[in-house]
């Protein structure tokens, strides 16, 4: 009981500082992830002790899941909307091409440097394959940087969560019970089958249940409708949960695209009214990210886990990025290609994934995690630092082009 009174007292400190320095953080390179995750990391295990957290906590893994299913049904709601913009091909190829090519090279890493098995190697990669817009705010909103970069860049940053799920949770599903007893097809049947057919199927009942616009549509308070579209992501978790058939992770993403698809306006309900829900569930995150690590954990692998950290922020999203580029109709110079490549910052689903995982106790998921983890760290480091700058001259650079594409011949 006295843990979770220092924890309330830490948490309700940090929202308030948080909302007091939110405006110098975004005159600067600092990001309130970046805070967060640091305030848990010295109020925690590496630094005073405050905050007690173990992964083995059910606080935890609750927290986990609860990040999980809030996150995975915001994105999946936002799937339709962003999908039609013009300008889709680009994120179709970071998605199909760019993200499998990353899990890949990280994944390589892992086995050849630190020397993980194949199994835990793979689930690294697949931890360290999606990206955070979270953590390069200014790239993602500065006005100036070309809205094709801004626009893919973020719809990439919103889609890849979802899709790194399935082969997350195939290989810990691989690693709990052991390679040799993993029936691939299984998995399929029963965790991606049945989840996607019962996220379709309660997305469908979902867009029904909620009346149409008309008389009694307009009776229902906005509130209360992201408040049903949150009633909806929930029940679905639960119902799969509960079955034990089917991946309630999976149903709840694919409820909340057929949802976003039948009802947009569910959409625009959640984006005006739910926001500052995710964002408390994402602080509680960073914090109880920030708060089980310790330095000890983190350089686990010594030079072996600094050298992974270079692959994946330094070689495996730029490889992944320029080939996935390769023949596409879109107009590209070597600038706008090495921006997008720098800028696959790692953040919020790696630390969700992780403590998911260290929840549910897969065999290697500390040294795993210990590794995403430092990955996350750097990241959070330097694309913060050189998020603005990063923004400015790729503004610099379009204006110098457009300019030149004005000048008569």
């Amino acid at each position: 009981m006295e843990e979770f009174r220092i924890a309330m007292i830490a948490f309700g400190a940090l929202l308030i500082a948080g909302a007091l320095v939110s405006g110098l953080t975004r005159r600067s390179f600092l990001s309130l992830t970046a805070l967060y995750v640091l305030a848990g990391f010295l109020l925690g295990q590496g630094g005073l002790g405050v905050l007690d957290f173990s992964a083995e906590d059910g606080f935890v893994e609750d927290l986990a899941v609860l990040a999980l299913v809030v996150i995975l049904f915001r994105d999946g709601l936002e799937v339709e909307g962003e999908m039609l913009q013009r300008e889709w091909r680009l994120p179709l190829r970071k998605l199909v091409l760019a993200m499998p090519i990353t899990a890949l090279v990280i994944a390589a890493a892992g086995h050849w440097i630190v020397g993980l098995g194949w199994l835990e190697a793979l689930l690294l990669g697949s931890l360290l394959s999606p990206t955070d817009p979270v953590l390069s705010s200014s790239v993602v909103t500065n006005p100036r940087v070309p809205r094709l970069i801004r626009h893919s860049l973020n719809l990439e940053s919103g889609l890849n969560d979802g899709l790194a799920l399935p082969p997350v949770l195939a290989f810990s599903a691989a690693l709990a019970v052991g390679q040799n007893d993993f029936v691939w097809w299984r998995f399929i049947l029963e965790d991606l089958t049945i989840g996607f057919a019962a996220g379709i199927a309660l997305g469908v009942a979902a867009a029904w249940l909620l009346p149409r616009p008309g008389p009694y549509e307009e009776t229902i308070p906005e509130h209360q409708k992201v408040l049903y579209a949150i009633g909806v992501a929930v029940l679905t978790y639960g119902l799969l949960a509960y079955w034990e058939h089917g991946n309630p992770f999976i149903a709840v993403y694919v409820c909340a695209i057929v949802l976003g698809i039948r009802r947009p306006d569910v959409r625009r309900y959640v984006e005006q009214g739910a926001s500052e829900i995710v964002e408390i569930v994402k602080l509680g995150v960073f914090v109880v990210f920030g708060s089980i690590l310790t330095l000890e954990g983190l350089f686990q692998d010594g030079w072996a886990a600094v050298a992974v950290m270079l692959v994946t922020l330094l070689l495996a999203r730029p490889v992944a990025i320029w080939v996935s580029l390769v023949g596409t109709r879109t107009p590209l110079d070597w600038q706008e290609k090495a921006f997008m490549a720098w800028f696959g910052p790692k953040g919020v689903a790696t630390m969700t994934y992780s403590l998911f995982l260290l929840g549910q106790g897969i065999p290697g998921a500390e040294e795993i995690t210990n590794l995403a983890a430092l990955c996350v760290v750097t990241s959070i480091i330097v694309h913060g630092l050189t998020d603005t700058p990063g923004a400015e001259w790729m503004a610099r650079h379009a204006e110098r082009r457009e300019a030149a594409a004005t000048v008569p011949p």
